[in-house]
């Protein structure tokens, strides 16, 4: 195996009113607003550990993306190591998957690298290193 899980980094949950949630996961939850992605409509809350990523279904016009319609998850990340781009990209390939590109992204942990596959039933996955590696 060219890597192994260590834990649930995040989730994105689509969400048709914004300031709704954020009463929700903050108030009933008690998360806390960690980060803005104003662009694409997205709030990133703590939650322990983890990340629970607010993405609102119905972007406004100074968003520049949003999420599918009639979804409610965008994509879940794990948390793997080690993340060896070129090994993983290798072992994903020989299972026959599309591989996405590997970028830096924030997650709970902080910017760190990693890449987007698709489930066998179409759901996206993010599997994301650690941040101090750095991207190859």
């Amino acid at each position: 195996m060219a890597f192994a899980i260590q834990n649930l980094d995040h989730v994105v949950v689509c969400v048709s009113d914004l300031d709704r949630a954020l009463k929700f996961y903050t108030e009933v939850l008690g998360c806390r607003e960690e980060r803005r992605a104003e662009s694409i409509g997205l709030v990133q809350l703590r939650a322990g550990s983890a990340l629970i990523d607010l993405l609102r279904s119905n972007p406004g016009p100074e968003e520049t993306e949003g999420p599918p319609p009639g979804r409610n998850m965008d994509h879940f990340c794990v948390r793997i190591e080690p993340f060896d781009a070129p090994a993983l990209r290798s072992h994903l390939e020989s299972h026959g998957l599309d591989v996405g590109e590997v970028v830096q992204r924030y997650g709970a942990e902080g910017n760190g690298p990693s890449l987007y596959i698709q489930d066998p039933d179409g759901n996206t996955v993010e599997l994301k290193g650690p941040p101090a590696v750095g991207l190859e």
